[in-house]
């Protein structure tokens, strides 16, 4: 059923159309893309309307039109970032939305971003899809240039070619509905002039300010922003965490939905009651270890920044896989010192191993891999104990690319179906008192 407009002032007074729909928490708050703004005019869309639905399955969502745009009073002049910051808070206030989580996209990156710092006891999570912090990150590529030209000289083009970018190119017959949507939305005047305001936002200075939980999503066929202004992104705010998922479209309701929504859900899943948070294991376990191969190096070959992003976003992806195999990533642990996650299979360990090996391709870098098990000792979100040493020297014996294991985990998974070991021998481990007999483990019969 479609969700009942609503209006909240702001502290200069303009009227703010928004509306809310699901129940649960953490809210999560959608700021509006300029052009595309017209909260009420999306519900007429299929995939839009699905995609609310879905997101109020397991919280309340509330969606809200800047001000001049869609439902929200038209007449006004000030398109400034504070004037946008503005237009959130007052929603925020109206619903007594104390914590809330945040989705940003595109244009409105520096807004959330902006707000998310000023306002650290009310954002619990953000996430940041397709976007930037500053302005000049985005169009000083030739393809944000070439838009705003097109923007300049052709305002039906412009908006045509944007509608097309959203869905990745599909069908002229497809796209005209967001076409229509931005026509309906604003004015050309409006448009143009919120546009012209944005070009100039900048919240750079401000990442490190940002104390939330932040996922930065991208897709990496995406024509624009490209996927190292993503990473630039993440490696600036303290903590962040990026997943670049694969497709072109702009927009989160095309593509592979799905795997949007997934990340989505785990990611405002932490940080939640501790009841919640998976029990790590006291006593016998198996232990995986993962770490950067030449990450020193590559640091100073790629540059403290750029190295990070790829990091995090690689820390991101072997997080994801670990718990999909059934296992448990101790937090605490970041890649540079090294990914850890225990399990209750040896088997469970080794394919996620295997797995987080494809998972290290995409994002250009190798991992050095070793499982052991034996008793760990559990205080808090991680573990500790003589077997967590041992799996991480037996990690810094492998090769790059290479699964290597202990003789007790070969023992543990020798039956297991498609996996075979190589034997490597025994090797002197430092700081471990007896050499280790150690194999390497990989998929196939």
């Amino acid at each position: 059923m479609e969700p009942r407009i609503q209006y909240a002032k702001t502290s200069d007074g303009v009227s703010i159309a928004y509306w809310t729909m699901g129940e649960g928490t953490p809210s999560l708050v959608q700021m509006p893309v300029l052009p595309f703004s017209h909260c009420q005019g999306e519900w007429q869309l299929a995939e839009m309307r699905n995609w609310y639905e879905r997101l109020a399955e397991k919280r309340m969502v509330v969606r809200y039109d800047s001000r001049g745009f869609g439902s929200s009073q038209r007449d006004v002049s000030d398109y400034s970032l504070e004037a946008n910051v503005r237009d959130l808070e007052a929603v925020a206030n109206r619903l007594g939305l104390e914590r809330f989580a945040l989705w940003s996209s595109a244009i409105a990156g520096p807004m959330a971003i902006a707000y998310t710092a000023q306002h650290p006891e009310r954002v619990s999570h953000l996430l940041l899809w397709c976007t930037w912090a500053g302005a000049s990150d985005f169009y000083r590529s030739p393809r944000a240039r070439a838009l705003r030209a097109t923007r300049d000289a052709d305002w039906e083009m412009y908006i045509e070619t944007v509608a097309h970018a959203a869905r990745g190119w599909s069908e002229v017959r497809e796209s005209e509905p967001y076409a229509a949507l931005v026509r309906e939305g604003a004015t050309e005047e409006a448009a143009r002039a919120a546009m012209d305001a944005a070009y100039e936002f900048d919240a750079t200075a401000l990442l490190p300010q940002v104390k939330a939980l932040t996922l930065v999503l991208h897709r990496r066929q995406a024509p624009y922003p490209h996927v190292d202004v993503a990473r630039g992104l993440a490696s600036g705010i303290p903590n962040a965490r990026l997943a670049v998922l694969e497709g072109s479209a702009l927009a989160p309701t095309v593509g592979d939905t799905a795997a949007v929504l997934s990340a989505i859900d785990e990611f405002l899943g932490e940080g939640e009651e501790a009841a919640a948070t998976p029990e790590l294991p006291e006593g016998m376990a198996v232990i995986l270890f993962a770490d950067i191969v030449e990450s020193t190096s590559l640091t100073e070959e790629l540059g403290d920044t750029a190295f990070r992003a790829k990091a995090r976003e690689l820390d991101t992806s072997l997080r994801s896989v670990i718990k999909e195999a059934g296992g448990t990533p101790v937090e605490g642990k970041v890649l540079g010192d090294g990914v850890l996650a225990v399990f209750t299979s040896a088997r469970q360990a080794i394919e996620c191993a295997l797995r987080c090996n494809a998972a290290s391709e995409p994002v250009g870098l190798q991992l050095h891999l070793g499982i052991h098990a034996g008793d760990v000792i559990r205080e808090g979100n991680n573990v500790y104990g003589g077997a967590v040493n041992i799996a991480a020297r037996i990690a810094g014996a492998s090769a790059p690319g290479e699964v290597l294991v202990s003789d007790t985990v070969r023992g543990l998974a020798r039956t297991s179906a498609g996996v075979t070991f190589d034997d490597r021998g025994e090797r002197e481990l430092k700081g471990v008192g007896e050499p280790q007999r150690l194999f390497a483990a990989r998929g196939g019969t």
